[in-house]
């Protein structure tokens, strides 16, 4: 039995699915999204109530250090994918679908099950303009719950020269506006859209019926999307403008660190605390036996 947040009535959370997150839409509350690359994360933004965790192709750049995403590949996203599904229980899990591997409807028909199949993901998102239009309308009817990810496309980023805000022409925003229903009409679960004008993602959102996740996207979406690292302050390279640091782990992590070279250097660690012992009359018939074969042990042990 549930009740209307969804939760079972025994105080367990309900798994999220499309149906409960299209719900909150209806009900005008916010969907939150986050990045996750491995099982201790996953497990964490689970237990945090976060409603989907996405396995990002940003995993090449944040997690596998690569100039962009690009090189990423199935076996990597299905390998993170599998680590991550080890520890979501309740979140919807979605799985990113990497460059060149969904060109054609089989290819993506294909890749697509397996990350539902392999990687024990719920759904895919996949990205790019009028061109994907056919490859997501393939994995749709194949029954694989899509978000379709629209504005910049990191995928992409070669077509554009640089990461950059899209749609601020009336030309632009018209042409994502219509991307947007059109693919609302083929049939994806969600529609998730970055780096646009605020004012466009409000039409995006107000004209469609499915959920509108934003990232770098305004206020007006249904929902918020980051990538973990970034909110977490773990990714030095860059940070966004549209990111919020909720914390600098980086600069917490690089002093703990240092702390911990330094105690080793000058003995502080381990301490006595920190080390296991043994009954004292079993130490001193050790140190009888191994005198006995001339090893050298010292009088304190």
């Amino acid at each position: 039995m549930k009740n209307q947040e969804g939760e079972l009535s025994s105080g367990e959370r309900a798994k999220v699915s499309v149906t409960s997150l299209h719900q909150k839409k209806k009900l005008g509350q916010q969907i939150t999204m986050l990045t996750a690359y491995d099982y201790p994360m996953a497990q964490i933004i689970d237990r945090a109530g976060v409603d989907i965790i996405f396995v990002s192709d940003s995993l090449a750049m944040v997690g596998l250090g690569q100039p962009s995403t690009l090189p990423t590949t199935m076996d990597e996203m299905l390998h993170h994918t599998r680590a991550v599904a080890r520890g979501c229980k309740y979140a919807f899990l979605l799985g990113c679908m990497p460059f060149m591997d969904y060109n054609t409807p089989e290819d993506a028909r294909h890749n697509a099950r397996r990350f539902l199949k392999e990687g024990g993901a719920d759904g895919v998102e996949m990205e790019g303009g009028w061109e994907m239009l056919e490859a997501v309308e393939a994995v749709v009817s194949a029954g694989v719950p899509v978000m379709a990810h629209i504005g910049l496309t990191r995928q992409f980023v070669s077509k554009y020269g640089k990461f950059t805000v899209l749609g601020r022409t009336a030309a632009d925003a018209q042409d994502l506006v219509n991307l947007a229903v059109k693919l609302q009409d083929i049939g994806v679960a969600f529609v998730s859209v970055e780096t646009i004008p605020e004012k466009v993602a409000r039409i995006i959102t107000e004209t469609l019926q499915i959920p509108v996740i934003g990232i770098g996207a305004g206020r007006f979406c249904d929902g918020q999307a980051l990538v973990t690292l970034d909110l977490l302050g773990l990714f030095e390279a860059f940070t966004p403008k549209f990111v919020r640091q909720y914390a600098n782990l980086w600069g917490e992590t690089l002093g703990a660190f240092q702390s911990f070279k330094e105690d080793v250097e000058r003995f502080r660690f381990p301490a006595p605390e920190h080390t296991f012992g043994m009954p004292e009359d079993e130490f001193e018939l050790l140190k009888r036996n191994l005198r006995a074969k001339d090893y050298v042990v010292s009088e304190d042990g």
